[in-house]
Formats: C-alpha cells, sequence, structure tokens
C-alpha cells in the first residue's frame, strides 16, 4: 500500500483515522493482550512502532487479519457460530 501525504493537516489526518493503539486492536479484534503480543511474536500482525508500553499498528494490517482469522475459523471450525438448535 502507497501514501501520500503533502501536508501537516493530512499526517495528522492520516494518524488519527489509519493508526492504532494496542488497546484499539485488542477492541478491533476482540482478543487479549496475551494473544496480541503472540501475534507479535510471530510475525502475524506487525507494529509499525513500538514504544516502552505501547504499540501502534496500521489499521488495515489489523483489518487484513481480522478477515484472515475470520476465514481461518470458518474452514477449521465451522460450527463454532451455530447455535446449535435453531
Amino acid at each position: 500500500m502507497e501514501y501520500h501525504l503533502k501536508s501537516r493537516e493530512e499526517v495528522e489526518k492520516f494518524i488519527v483515522n489509519e493508526v492504532l493503539t494496542s488497546s484499539e486492536v485488542l477492541d478491533l479484534l476482540g482478543v487479549t493482550r496475551q494473544t496480541l503480543n503472540s501475534l507479535v511474536k510471530r510475525g502475524k500482525l506487525n507494529p509499525v512502532k513500538e514504544l516502552a508500553r505501547e504499540k501502534l499498528f496500521l489499521k488495515h494490517d489489523v483489518e487484513e487479519r481480522k478477515k484472515e482469522a475470520t476465514a481461518l475459523r470458518e474452514k477449521y471450525r465451522p460450527f463454532e457460530g451455530d447455535s446449535g438448535g435453531s
């Protein structure tokens, strides 16, 4: 993916709309901090910046990971979302 940001305002807008903190990623993916750390260690999700107590991620990367996880869940656990009696 390629980005062309020409002004400070565009950079600020990009950061606000397209960069997520670890906490935001946890909410979006519905995972624990331990699972997020595992995803990072295994290279399944790569932060764009790591600070002492925070990681920053691109929203696009997180959304792609969510799609991938959903597809895998449907493939390997097809009945997991089934309510069983309806």
